[in-house]
């Protein structure tokens, strides 16, 4: 027996074949692509009113990336302002009682082993006399103290160096000194010039040589007040019996409170009560409330502008079903069922709110970078905003397209050709 077989498609209508002299009637069922062919139809023949609905759109979800981007790049701001202020900061002291209590020489070590802290350095009081020269008095430079320094002090106090250059390893074993902001101007040494002699001071009768001045330090005053020696130059040079007197610490904020809790113990085992530790910087709980208002400034902002391009283009697709229905009613006498109506006009609602998602999040992104740019602030586009835009446009898509789809798919071939 002979079978032949043969298709007819009618914008997705049925397909029709002879099979062994028996009549096919079976709907085809359409392809992924071919739906979305279909889906843009109405976005290829109506581009102006699919480009001012997808301008919609798209607007709302600039405006979702522009009001979490710029107020997050604010924050970001601040957050960088508040933790110049010290948020991740401790300081540790030996407590004061007579006679005198003395940190162990290698607490800085045992601080550094704490999981959380990221930086650990230590002053040390040298009890040395310093003065200008030999010719004056040690008793005209009351109130400056000789500190020895570890190498990382800088970083771990957020201090700057504002001419010549810190201690090192090269320097530290050398009679050679940083002098603080105060100390400077007192010592008659506000700077260290390039190319100069450099500048030397009197320290418990040995000549050292000045080679940085430090800015000032808000963070930690008693520096701005101090001559600062390295720490292997103070012992060999000034007598230092290598026990800290303070020490400086930084750690993740989150475990900021945890890291002070187990820091007397750490530093000194057998007398841990002897420790005193300072508590967290009180622009830590500011930075932590900032933090958290922003984020439901974010929702509550981020969720008015998905409605607005949702209604914008719900209103769009019904427009189009009231417009379209001949079309409708031609596909459906000829052969298309309610399915693949439902599958269009769903389909050209998600793409065109893909489109619009997708023009709205470039726009948004380019916005954002450009203001913080221009507030000199460091530009913050937060990931899950753009996801969440996109994202959000393709469920608004759906949803706005629900409606509409059923309505154009409830419409029977005679009630929408008979349509004026």
């Amino acid at each position: 027996m002979t079978i032949t077989s043969t298709r007819r498609h009618a914008a997705g209508g049925p397909a029709h074949g002879i099979v062994g002299g028996v009549a096919d009637s079976r709907p085809v069922r359409l392809a992924p692509l071919d739906i979305l062919a279909l889906g843009l139809l109405g976005i290829r023949t109506r581009k102006v009113r699919a480009a001012l609905s997808a301008l919609g759109i798209s607007i709302g979800i600039a405006t979702l990336i522009v009001v979490t981007g710029i107020p997050a790049s604010s924050q970001k701001a601040l957050m960088k302002e508040l933790s110049a202020l010290g948020t991740n900061m401790l300081q540790a002291v030996p407590a004061r009682q007579d006679p005198p209590v003395l940190l162990p020489p290698e607490s800085v070590d045992m601080t550094r082993r704490i999981g959380p802290v990221t930086a650990a350095s230590a002053v040390a009081n040298t009890h040395a006399e310093v003065s200008r020269n030999d010719r004056v008095g040690a008793a005209d430079y009351t109130g400056l103290t000789v500190l020895a320094g570890k190498l990382n002090l800088l970083e771990t106090i957020n201090a700057e160096v504002g001419s010549g250059r810190f201690l090192s390893a090269d320097t530290e074993r050398f009679p050679t000194a940083v002098l603080g902001s105060v100390a400077a101007s007192r010592l008659g040494v506000p700077k260290v010039a390039p190319g100069q002699p450099a500048p030397q001071i009197y320290i418990n009768r040995r000549w050292f040589t000045v080679i940085g001045v430090l800015e000032k330090t808000p963070l930690s005053p008693d520096i701005d007040r101090s001559v600062l020696v390295g720490w292997d130059a103070a012992r060999s040079l000034l007598k230092f019996d290598g026990h800290p007197t303070v020490i400086y610490l930084k750690a993740r904020e989150a475990e900021i409170e945890a890291v002070r809790d187990v820091l007397p113990a750490t530093i000194n085992p057998e007398l841990p009560g002897l420790v005193q530790v300072s508590r967290p910087s009180d622009a830590l709980a500011a930075k932590r409330a900032t933090e958290s208002t922003f984020s439901a400034l974010f929702l509550g902002l981020a969720g008015v502008a998905l409605l607005v391009g949702g209604i914008g283009v719900a209103n769009t697709m019904v427009i189009s079903v009231l417009e379209r229905r001949r079309e409708i009613g031609l596909r459906r006498a000829l052969g298309a069922n309610r399915g693949q109506i439902r599958a269009q006009f769903l389909t050209e609602s998600v793409v065109l709110s893909g489109l619009g998602g997708l023009a709205g999040t470039v726009l948004g992104t380019l916005a954002t970078v450009a203001y913080a740019t221009h507030q000199h602030w460091p530009p913050v586009v937060p990931l899950t905003s753009v996801t969440t835009g996109f994202g959000g446009a393709i469920v608004i898509g759906m949803l706005a397209g629900v409606y509409p789809s059923l309505r154009a798919a409830r419409l029977t071939p005679t009630e929408a050709l008979a349509t004026n």
